[in-house]
């Protein structure tokens, strides 16, 4: 049995003397189904500028009254829409729709069960599970994460419940450790690489759980993955890929995606990522520059500006957008789409060889390189031509903030292809 539903987090509609209350409105939790309707008080109230309608979340470094920080707001938001998502499945295994009363008391207990009153008390289990989201909770807010990483460390709780919904610390020793390996690549069907992620974000966890005194199991701590695992492709656009999207005429009927497009070439002409050029505001620019934080690293950053991303800040510069920003940018889930449709259309169609390994099994496969685009391509594209054009690394780094040069050793040598290929068009003159 599937239960279709929609789960959306929005602001509550309230108004004082016919106009909106714009602050301090409370975060309802709305959940549609079976032409059903039903809405949770989630504890939070936020103001309105703060509130992010897109992403359903508040916005990231905001804070409200209680200066209960976005990071926080956010981590439990994402924990309600988790314990929706288990609760409607544990009725579909029973093949049954709850009605909008049964979804209320099971909701409610679920946060019962998830902060109990006697610590003592407290089953093993929920132990586990409790610190893990007491883990997320602090280290969310400690090291600033995006909705991004929540949502990796959301996925990384699933899959623990998925294996063991009665997993113990003390339970982890090497062979059960083993056998989650095992279950991520057979029964979750996941590449070697995520798999190596996945236990990544584990063993972080089980660090910080080891400093905190809640765990006395150090197995993780020598047990070692054995994962044949490939480079991943770097994805990016050629000079000649980069022009032939520039000038593609875009058809009257798609013109959403002149914007789209705006978007991502400003991004391959200053190796912006989709979060700072997001977050963008007209104050940012300057002269001859851009000024910024970055969101994903609070890395301080002066890029210089060149004729392609001026000419595209031009031609927005009398166009207002909201929270002042500089430039029209939609979600990266439909940007993303956007520049897939995108690509297609201007035949950037260079045939990708991507290997993988799934457990011991090679898997080969070959994709359209407009498939694979993204807004992190945009980045990928300013690194790779930038030093194919001859830009010393360590100036490229102070652009895009990288500290090291283990992170920019692919681009390297893909720059240094680029470069050996050119020179080979001498052997044929």
């Amino acid at each position: 049995m599937n239960i279709k539903r929609n789960i959306v987090f929005a602001l509550e509609k309230r108004k004082k003397e016919g106009k909106p209350i714009v602050e301090n409105v409370p975060i309802r939790m709305r959940v549609i189904y079976n032409h059903k309707r039903i809405e949770f008080t989630t504890g939070y109230r936020i103001d309105a500028a703060k509130w992010d309608e897109d992403k359903q979340r508040v916005k990231n470094g905001c804070t409200n009254k209680l200066k209960q920080s976005s990071a926080e707001i956010n981590a439990d938001l994402l924990k309600y829409y988790a314990d929706i998502q288990d609760i409607f499945k544990e009725f579909e295994v029973n093949e049954k729709s709850p009605t909008p009363e049964q979804l209320k008391i099971a909701f409610n207990n679920k946060q019962k069960k998830d902060t109990p009153i006697e610590p003592k008390a407290e089953a093993t289990v929920i132990s586990f599970m409790n610190k893990f989201d007491e883990f997320v909770r602090e280290s969310g807010v400690q090291n600033n994460w995006t909705d991004a990483t929540y949502e990796k460390f959301a996925s990384t709780k699933k899959h623990l419940e998925d294996f063991d919904k009665e997993l113990t610390f003390e339970a982890l020793t090497e062979n059960k450790l083993t056998q989650y390996v095992n279950f991520l690549r057979d029964t979750k069907n996941l590449r070697n690489s995520t798999i190596g992620k996945q236990m990544g974000f584990l063993k972080w966890f089980l660090r910080w759980s080891k400093k905190k005194g809640y765990n006395t199991n150090l197995a993780f701590e020598t047990f070692k993955l054995k994962l044949k695992t490939t480079q991943k492709k770097v994805i990016f656009l050629t000079w000649g890929e980069l022009t032939k999207l520039r000038e593609y005429q875009i058809p009257a009927t798609k013109k959403y995606l002149e914007r789209v497009r705006d978007v991502f070439l400003f991004q391959c002409f200053t190796g912006l990522r989709y979060s700072d050029v997001f977050n963008l505001k007209r104050s940012d620019i300057k002269d001859n520059h851009i000024e910024i934080t970055t969101v994903k690293t609070a890395d301080s950053l002066i890029i210089e500006l060149n004729n392609h991303s001026k000419s595209i800040l031009d031609k927005y510069k009398d166009i207002p957008f909201e929270n002042d920003k500089v430039l029209p940018v939609i979600t990266n889930q439909k940007m993303n789409e956007y520049l897939k449709e995108l690509g297609e259309l201007a035949e950037i169609n260079e045939p990708i060889r991507e290997v993988y390994y799934r457990g011991n099994q090679r898997i080969d496969e070959t994709t359209p390189k407009y498939a694979l685009l993204g807004t992190h391509a945009g980045r990928r594209t300013f690194i790779c031509n930038a030093l194919s054009l001859g830009i010393p690394a360590q100036v490229v780094m102070k652009w895009t903030g990288h500290s090291d040069y283990k992170a920019m050793k692919p681009y390297i040598d893909i720059a240094d292809d680029i470069r050996a290929n050119a020179m080979d068009k001498f052997n044929q003159l």
